[in-house]
């Protein structure tokens, strides 16, 4: 049987195995805790990591000590002035006195300590109610891609990436500092001899001249072998480094129907979904800005806190959010330089003949416009039986339903409880070379 040896550091100087036992002790508390936060933090806070409070009941590992109650103890206690040597004094009852060593305000019951968790950590406990399989975790925290960039020179690489200008430089400096004979030099004292040497009668100066030229050349020549026009040492490569890629900016559209017939439930099956898609997002590109419209019978952009927890209410013309949504691209994010996203969460409820224009200004309008536009009905769970394998549904969902058949780049499910969200990122998973190719 093989026997696997776990040689990973341990994080910051801290037992990675206490961290998990413990993780596991207080695994519904610390669980408890990230969804309440997350109901209450903006988007962006999800993926980041999270101080959880903990009581501090439960938490402390267990140890061995002496019983308050029973033994015999030798105290030397200065100061004393109301009893001598061999005097005994009388235990206090358990529960009373001051002896239980707690400090200045103490009192009933434990604080809580505050216990940090990473990104990851968060991440793993906010989708696992989700049922999200690992690979789609692993999807999520991908990091963004990278692309070669030239930061200097190096001494080896491959012959295509040789920096020629680099290389002469310096063999220049090299054949300068060696001495080795310049190729002015060599032709001057080949010339010299070949002139002495077409001389007929030379005479004896001009002999022993031809004699010592001649030896000057020998050791030129000499040294031209010895000390390489070219060398090895001289070589210089290009150096790349990858560095992440300037993605493009996005810019994603959270639409949400608040009207009256959207509850407390409601709402928060759409933060789940829009944090989600937050994340996705996050993933690949460097910038992304996040624009929040709500809509009754009027829509406008708010802010996320009054996007989500504004008591604003009344009927449903979701036709509004739509036109709001193209006003503030065409004002702000210009489709050839944004990449843009929606994602619109609704009941399916609507006023009568709206839907139809909803279609048409989804195909005709923003649609030619958007990387992606997921649409999300939001459906009581007795419902999800009735409408699970069927196009019967809201007035919504059957226009939407037209546009769904005829643009590859939209897409539409329905939700009815946290588990219910993954399909709507599973199909953008599957869509995603799209987007990227837009």
């Amino acid at each position: 049987m093989p026997n696997f040896i776990d040689r990973r550091l341990n994080p910051k100087d801290r037992s990675l195995g206490n961290r998990q036992r413990f993780l596991k002790r207080v695994h519904d508390e610390l669980k408890r805790s990230i969804r309440d936060q997350v109901k209450s933090d903006r988007i962006a806070d999800v993926d980041a990591a999270h101080g959880v409070p903990v009581p501090r009941r439960g938490a402390d590992e267990p140890s061995f000590r002496h019983s308050a109650d029973s033994g015999e103890r030798h105290h030397v206690l200065p100061g004393n002035e109301s009893f001598s040597a061999g005097d005994r004094i009388a235990k206090p009852q358990a529960g009373g006195g001051e002896g239980s060593g707690r400090g200045p305000g103490r009192g009933e019951g434990d604080d809580d300590f505050l216990f940090v968790l990473s990104r990851d950590e968060v991440l793993d406990l906010f989708f696992e109610d989700l049922e999200l399989p690992d690979m789609v975790k692993l999807n999520l925290k991908e990091t963004v891609s990278y692309r070669s960039h030239r930061v200097g020179f190096t001494t080896s690489g491959t012959p295509s990436n040789i920096n020629v200008g680099r290389t002469m430089r310096n063999s220049y400096g090299r054949r300068i500092a060696l001495g080795r004979p310049s190729e002015q030099e060599y032709l001057e004292v080949v010339g010299e001899i070949a002139a002495l040497e077409e001389e007929a009668n030379p005479s004896q100066p001009q002999r022993r001249r031809l004699a010592e030229l001649r030896a000057v050349l020998d050791g030129l020549e000499r040294r031209r072998k010895r000390i390489a026009y070219v060398d090895p040492v001289d070589v210089r490569f290009n150096r790349f480094e990858r560095l992440p890629m300037p993605n493009a900016s996005a810019v994603m559209f959270c639409l949400m129907d608040v009207s009256a017939s959207m509850g407390e439930r409601e709402k928060d099956l759409a933060k789940r979904f829009f944090v989600l898609l937050h994340l996705f997002l996050k993933r690949r590109y460097e910038r992304i800005d996040i624009v929040f419209i709500r809509h009754t019978d009027e829509a406008r952009e708010v802010d996320e806190e009054t996007f989500f927890f504004s008591k604003q209410s009344g009927g449903t013309i979701v036709s509004t959010a739509l036109e709001e949504m193209q006003r503030i691209i065409l004002d702000r994010y210009p489709s050839n330089i944004w990449n843009i996203y929606a994602a619109q969460a609704s009941d399916g409820d609507n006023a009568s003949g709206d839907s139809d224009l909803c279609a048409t200004l989804l195909r005709d309008e923003l649609m030619k416009l958007c990387q992606y536009y997921a649409y999300v009905e939001i459906i009581d769970e007795r419902e999800s039986e009735i409408f699970g394998t069927t196009d019967n549904g809201t007035s919504l969902w059957r226009a939407y339903r037209i546009v769904d058949g005829a643009v590859p780049n939209f897409q539409m499910t329905r939700i009815a409880r946290p588990a219910d969200i993954y399909p709507v990122f599973r199909k953008l998973f599957a869509r995603q070379p799209v987007a990227l190719r837009a």
